[in-house]
């Protein structure tokens, strides 16, 4: 028995040995003989990702009302992976062919263009388009091109770079493409970036490799052979270069083509055999369907720029030519609005058929955001401001269901301006017009060249010149004007003043030197006489803000009985929002509130420029040919700022500095009486405040708030512009918080701006007299000084020289022109500069700033209007501001039209044609 289990044993032995023989040998035969057979088929059923785009989020008004969404459309996609060079080159090539062959448009970002024979970056053709659209020469260095926007926007030369390009992007909302950091332009970081890819950048191969030598190093790269033409093999590379930008993600698909037409669809598919790895899939596009309305507040996409990929690629999972928001909501709430992709694992043979779905994760669309906009009356407000704008230009009429208005004077720069109502109750936002706008849809699939230069400032040496992508209503913040004369009225009787006081109107005040007067004084030489506040609000006497403001009544030389300063005057317009940010949830400028040391500072600053724009005039010859003693010496006369030296003082050093004897007094007056004896706060300066028109700035935003909590009781909202997000909890805002003003006075800052829109003497009278509710309103004008710079100073120049000099010839000028750019850079850091030097040069000292600057316009006054309605229970603030619109009153009928909407006061009666010649400030 044991001999037969120790046979079984050895039987159970030697099959297993002979198993595992055969295992090994049939493991050696797959691994080592047949690898590549094995291989091969490994390959033929391959694991692919397929990725779709989740559909962005809808952006809706307070209604429902969708004003961006979705359309869909069908892109070309290509999924080189596993392919052979030859392959995807005839692939690409035929693709492109294709959509060439229909008209279709194709994604095209490889930056190397061929034109008439010759091979050219397209950064450089950028950096070329730029600087010629924003009237500088091709040749000027991003170094000279700062400096030249540096100098039209006068920003002071004692910021470095850094600080100035906070000022252009803050207070001018200039972003010019420079990087101050290495002072280049960005397009020649992107063109280094572009070439690294390829290990071609400077930093690599230590020399700036040109666009045809590049070009010609990818066609080899990419095995492109001599049997392509130059254009065919420039088709190739476009393909090439959107797989390159994936980067890492070359697992997915990289885009050739958005939305294609149905011909190109159907041949793609005809020829899908042919086209391995090309896929027609169905995306969407972003689509806003009521076009420029609410434009600034919705904002626009754009592609994931160089600087951003770190972040939305590498760290978010963003596909490369992804579309992310750029400004507005679609900025602010893109995570929101963006959504989940979809990822379908796949199992596919050689062919790319598929054999096995693995998994699949279902894209899920972006959240939508409620706006608390209403469209219509969003509408309302931009047909308004779009037909005031030009009806002032030309002393046109504005026509309105609610009655005509005939501008009397035409203000032809008035082409800017912004318009925002507020619900009164809460804060929201119903409608946010800025003037020029633009439409989003040319941004929808990534927007031209050419649409983007047409979208720029036609003018950025003169900032207030219109620029459409620019929201006015949230970052332009101006003098309020006689608008904040309420703010001053609030602060003076919480110290005691009585609404019922009346304080005579002495016509004008003087301190120092200068009038401090009323308008009607300025025009006629007549007086307001004794007015209370009711009645002071109505005619908008100053000089009864003047006595409330500073506490005296200067008519009698007596005390008030209370004491204010500036710092009461800015704590009470902090308390109606004024100087601080809003809560709104787009962009927004906060200007700096009126101090002491600002004050020092702007004066400094303006000293300074105006001793480095006439250093030629002033200062000796060999000052002015050692730069650093020039620096050094202006720096010491800005100095003494601080100090004020007495006039003799001042008259006894300026020599030691350089300054030219026969212009040292009349140097001495302009630094002493310009500039050191306003350096400090004065009297004048709490003139100034207590009628809007000192230091403080305020957006109409910011003003739109001030008002509606005046019609609210006094309690002060966050503003906002969302009203809920899908899928998640309800907006809380912060509580309001309560203005501190008796129910009594407030209703006296009511009574009076009710009047200023119905009293006999109110300057709104005939823009609301007949409407049919009772508005409560104000009006102000923000006097804004200077001359307008004409875009391109070398041809100003070539145009007006026979009157500045009729000796001079434009070759001599041009000559000179270019010998100061050449051996005067420092000093002269523009060719704007280097042309006045020139002819001052060349004329001998005959020719000063002021003759070149006599053919330049100067600003016309901003104009304000303010409003709530119904003035004993209001529902809606609007405020409107119409850059150099002259005179306060030409906004009114903005406000009048969005309060007519929105309350539905739809007259059917036939239009009244109204002729307003009522003196208003």
């Amino acid at each position: 028995m044991r001999k037969i289990f120790e046979f079984r044993y050895y039987q159970f032995l030697i099959v297993g040995a002979v198993l595992m023989t055969v295992l090994a040998i049939r493991l050696f035969v797959l691994t080592v003989i047949e690898h590549d057979e094995w291989s091969v088929y490994a390959d033929n059923l391959s694991q692919k990702k397929i990725y779709t785009s989740a559909p962005r989020g809808e952006i809706l008004d307070r209604y429902g009302r969708v004003l961006a969404g979705n359309v869909q459309t069908f892109q070309v996609s290509f999924d080189s992976t596993g392919m052979e060079s030859e392959d995807i080159n005839n692939i690409a090539l035929s693709v492109i062919n294709i959509l060439e062959q229909n008209g279709d448009e194709y994604i095209d970002e490889f930056p190397i263009i061929i034109e008439n024979g010759s091979f050219v970056y397209t950064y450089q053709k950028n950096i070329d388009d730029w600087l010629v659209s924003e009237g500088m020469p091709v040749y000027y260095t991003a170094e000279m091109a700062f400096n030249q926007i540096r100098e039209n926007l006068e920003i002071d030369e004692s910021l470095d770079v850094y600080e100035a390009q906070l000022v252009m992007q803050n207070t001018y909302n200039v972003y010019p493409p420079i990087s101050v950091k290495n002072m280049t332009f960005t397009q020649y970081n992107n063109q280094q970036i572009f070439l690294g890819k390829y290990g071609m950048a400077k930093d690599q191969i230590d020399y700036d490799i040109s666009a045809e030598e590049a070009f010609n190093k990818l066609r080899e790269r990419f095995k492109i052979g001599e049997e392509y033409s130059v254009a065919d093999a420039r088709k190739i590379l476009v393909v090439r270069n959107e797989i390159a930008e994936l980067g890492y993600m070359m697992y997915m698909s990289a885009t050739i083509a958005n939305d294609i037409s149905q011909n190109s669809i159907i041949m793609l598919e005809e020829m899908s055999d042919s086209l391995p790895g090309v896929s027609v899939v169905s995306e969407t596009k972003r689509y806003y369907p009521y076009g420029n309305t609410a434009s600034h507040v919705i904002g626009y996409l754009g592609k994931i720029s160089e600087a951003n990929k770190e972040e939305y690629v590498n760290e978010k999972g963003y596909n490369p030519n992804d579309l992310i928001g750029q400004s507005g909501i679609e900025s602010s709430y893109e995570e929101v609005l963006r959504g989940s992709d979809g990822v379908r694992t796949v199992q596919v043979n050689a062919n790319g058929e598929l054999v096995n779905v693995i998994s699949e994760i279902e894209e899920k669309k972006g959240d939508s955001v409620y706006l608390t906009i209403d469209a219509e009356l969003q509408q309302t407000a931009e047909r308004a401001l779009e037909q005031a704008l030009e009806k002032i230009q030309t002393a046109g009429t504005f026509e309105s269901k609610y009655g005509n208005y005939k501008y009397g004077t035409a203000y032809p720069n008035a082409n800017v301006g912004a318009a925002v109502a507020i619900e009164v109750e809460t804060g929201d936002v119903l409608a946010m017009a800025s003037c020029p706008d633009f439409d989003p849809n040319l941004f929808a699939t990534g927007i031209s060249n050419e649409d983007w230069q047409a979208l720029q400032s036609k003018n950025t040496r003169d900032y207030l010149s219109p620029a459409p992508l620019y929201n006015v209503a949230t970052r332009t913040a101006v003098q309020p004007g006689s608008t904040f004369k309420m703010v001053v009225a609030t602060a003076a009787m919480k110290k005691g003043l009585s609404p019922e006081t009346k304080l005579r109107d002495g016509g004008y005040i003087m301190v120092g030197n200068r009038p401090f007067n009323c308008l009607i004084w300025t025009r006629s030489h007549s007086t307001h006489g004794a007015v209370d506040l009711r009645h002071a609000i109505e005619v908008s006497c100053n000089y009864y803000f003047y006595d409330i403001g500073t506490g005296f009544d200067y008519y009698t030389g007596k005390s008030l009985g209370y004491d204010i300063d500036m710092n009461d005057i800015m704590e009470t317009a902090k308390e109606y929002g004024l100087g601080l940010a809003t809560g709104i949830e787009i962009s927004e400028t906060v200007a700096e509130v009126p101090s002491a040391e600002r004050k020092m500072n702007s004066m400094k600053s303006s000293l300074r420029y105006y001793l480095n724009s006439n250093a030629e005039d002033l200062f000796e010859e060999d000052i002015l040919n050692d730069d650093e003693a020039l620096s050094e010496n202006i720096e010491t006369i800005v100095s003494w700022t601080e100090e004020n030296p007495t006039r003799s003082e001042i008259i006894e050093r300026l020599p030691e500095y350089g300054v030219k004897e026969d212009m040292v007094t009349s140097l001495a007056d302009t630094c002493k009486f310009d500039y050191y004896n306003q350096a400090k706060l004065t009297r004048a300066d709490d003139f100034n405040i207590s009628i809007g028109q000192g230091e403080n700035s305020y957006t109409p935003l910011q003003m739109a708030n001030y008002i509606a909590t005046i019609g609210n009781g006094g309690f002060h909202n966050e503003v906002s512009v969302v009203k809920a997000i899908e899928n998640h909890d309800p907006i809380e805002k912060a509580a309001p918080t309560k203005v501190d003003i008796t129910e009594e006075n407030l209703e006296a800052l009511i009574d009076g701006m009710t009047l200023v829109a119905n009293g006999t003497s109110g300057s709104l009278r005939g823009v609301f007299g007949n409407f049919p509710v009772t508005v409560a309103a104000k009006t102000g004008t923000a006097q804004k000084s200077g001359v307008i710079q004409p875009a391109d100073e070398v041809e100003y120049i070539r145009t007006h020289l026979r009157q500045l000099d009729a000796s001079l010839s434009w070759e001599d000028v041009e000559t000179e022109m270019n010998r100061i750019l050449a051996e005067e850079s420092d000093k002269y850091r523009t060719q704007a500069a280097a042309v006045d030097q020139a002819v001052k040069n060349l004329s001998g000292g005959k020719v000063n700033q002021t003759k070149i600057n006599q053919w330049k316009s100067e600003y016309d006054n901003f104009a304000w209007v303010v409003a709530m309605a119904p003035a004993d229970d209001s529902k809606i603030a609007v405020a409107v501001l119409i850059f150099q619109g002259g005179t306060a009153g030409y906004a009114a009928p903005v406000a009048r039209e969005i309060i007519g909407d929105y309350l539905k006061l739809y007259d059917d009666n036939e239009s009244v044609e109204l002729n307003i010649n009522t003196v208003v400030e």
